[in-house]
């Protein structure tokens, strides 16, 4: 190709699109980052969905994996105006009867809120885990490959690969378990599933370490900073652009997809290769979520003191009773009463509502494609553990599973996560290749999470994506990040 108009192009501005941007620009390339939107963000966007000065998270809203994403971490994203703030608490879990279990980076809080019989097992299981982290980091955010650091990734995979209902048997009292299965409901799938461990591990090791925290002024900070440090070294971004086809495109050498493998067909599948194209056709999405957004009157009245400090709450109760909610779900039920996962940004963050008032932002599991009102089953949900709440409700929003993908094309019948994260798609999204991120057409690379290490806000899809198309077409060999190890 003759003088391109650039020498890459990234289509969406989600995490992992701005990754991928700015990865590429900070090597200098010309990047053109393009959004079909008006506004950039992908599932990083705010805006004032119910009434007047309060401000919503529209998709994600606790960012632990944005505060410690090793690539995020070399960025000046405070310099950009981010900032992130820590709840008392990063998450609650509340059972019958008023007691809560609570993930926190004061260990011994953690431990004192489980019970005497599995505080030490609990230790004993996360401990270890905690101080291999910052070694595996890299490496459990990434594609599979060798380790760098064998032995502590074989200990993190033993229990990671576990399904969480056999992780949990080793405690005794119910606190731990449903704290457990709380994390392991991230997972979006049957708690039995192979390897749902791993995100309840993952989640709780960084709770530990770093908190969960939340962007001051809404989620939209996170790409805004992303965004504006992508501009101050040069790179372009145009909006309100919606690419359906490859023509639409000003020339390029290296084009960098933030999509799922369906929009993926749609806009360069005629120049895959029939197997690939296969492939991408037999990949799978899982279960969707139904979304809902509050503007309060006053905090949740939430009957354990724990849930009051928090900033995510997880509401389900016992690790029995959310897994047979989760295996419902997948077996398209909606369940009477679905595990909740419910954050209170405005606890911590007054700019989300006007003085006095509050917000809430919650969202539970549907069957994928799923139009079902989940309105009343989810407030009465958080009405069990908080009575008075529905007192507290000037006015709600919500997203069944066709409004969110309307919303958010990535959002494939309302998952959230680019396609199920099961053992058949863990190491093989979006298809059996030696890298994920690599199509079967030169110069056509995948960035989003539909690719390792999945959903998140973390941004590491993009950043390995760009990877193999510095080395690929821009013969730049970029060393791994150095992460933590330093």
């Amino acid at each position: 190709m003759q003088n391109p108009e650039y020498d890459a192009i990234v289509v969406g501005s989600g995490p992992n699109g701005l990754a991928a941007a700015i990865t590429l620009q900070q090597q200098g390339v010309k990047v053109l980052l393009v959004e079909g939107k008006s506004t950039i963000g992908g599932g990083l966007r705010s805006a004032e969905l119910t009434l007047p000065g309060f401000l919503h998270d529209i998709c994600s809203a606790i960012h632990p994996l944005a505060a410690g994403s090793p690539f995020f971490q070399t960025l000046p994203l405070a310099g950009h105006g981010l900032k992130f703030i820590y709840p008392a608490i990063a998450a609650a879990h509340p059972f019958d009867g008023g007691h809560a279990a609570v993930l926190s980076t004061n260990m011994l809080q953690t431990l004192d809120s489980l019970g005497k019989k599995d505080a030490e097992v609990y230790r004993r299981l996360m401990e270890p885990l905690m101080r291999s982290w910052p070694f595996i980091i890299n490496d459990a955010l990434g594609p599979l490959q060798i380790p760098a650091h064998p032995l502590k990734m074989a200990q993190f995979g033993l229990k990671a690969l576990q399904p969480l209902t056999s992780l949990i048997r080793r405690f005794e009292d119910p606190y731990a378990r449903g704290l457990l299965a709380g994390m392991g409901a991230h997972a979006i799938q049957p708690l039995e599933n192979i390897a749902t461990s791993a995100i309840a591990l993952v989640l709780s090791i960084t709770g530990h370490l770093r908190g969960w925290p939340v962007p001051q002024g809404g989620s939209q900070q996170i790409a805004n900073a992303l965004a504006g440090y992508f501009t101050s070294i040069g790179g372009s971004i145009v909006t309100d652009t919606y690419i359906s086809r490859l023509e639409q495109l000003p020339s390029h050498r290296a084009l960098l997809l933030d999509v799922t493998p369906k929009q993926l067909l749609e806009i360069t599948g005629h120049r895959f290769s029939s197997f690939y194209k296969w492939q991408l056709e037999k990949y799978r999405y899982g279960m969707g979520v139904f979304k809902a957004d509050w503007a309060l009157s006053a905090p949740i009245p939430f009957t354990a003191a724990a849930c009051r400090e928090a900033g995510t709450v997880h509401i389900g109760n016992t690790a029995a009773e959310i897994a047979q909610s989760e295996k419902q779900t997948a077996a398209g039920h909606h369940p009477d009463k679905p595990f909740v996962l419910l954050a209170q940004q405005s606890l911590i963050d007054p700019s989300r509502a006007p003085e006095g008032k509050h917000t809430a932002w919650a969202y539970c599991h549907v069957p994928n494609g799923s139009r079902k009102d989940m309105t009343t089953a989810m407030e009465g949900q958080i009405e069990r553990f908080a009575p008075g709440f529905r007192d507290t409700i000037l006015a709600r929003h919500t997203f069944n599973t066709e409004e969110l993908e309307s919303y958010n094309p990535n959002y494939i019948g309302g998952d959230i996560n680019g396609g199920i994260i099961d053992i058949r798609q863990l190491f093989t999204r979006p298809a059996l290749r030696r890298s994920p991120y690599r199509t079967s057409a030169k110069g056509i690379y995948l960035c989003s999470s539909s690719t390792p290490p999945g959903g998140g806000v973390h941004g590491m899809c993009g950043y390995h994506a760009a990877r193999c198309a510095l080395s690929d077409i821009f013969k730049v060999k970029l060393p791994p990040l150095a992460g933590a190890t330093r």
